[in-house]
């Protein structure tokens, strides 16, 4: 069995990494509405409740 031919099995994987680019957008308004949001608020007051001190 020193010359016999041997079966090796090689198995292969191919990993493929998968960017969601609809994921990433959403993340991005998501955030961008919390900036709107905050910078609202800190308008509202510098505006509207600072004024009455």
């Amino acid at each position: 069995m020193a010359n016999g031919h041997r079966n090796v099995e090689i198995e292969e994987r191919h990993v493929e990494r998968k960017f969601d680019s609809s994921l990433v957008a959403t993340t991005f308004i998501k955030y961008a509405a919390y900036i709107i949001i905050f910078f609202g608020a800190l308008y509202f007051l510098v505006r509207y409740v600072f004024p009455m001190f």
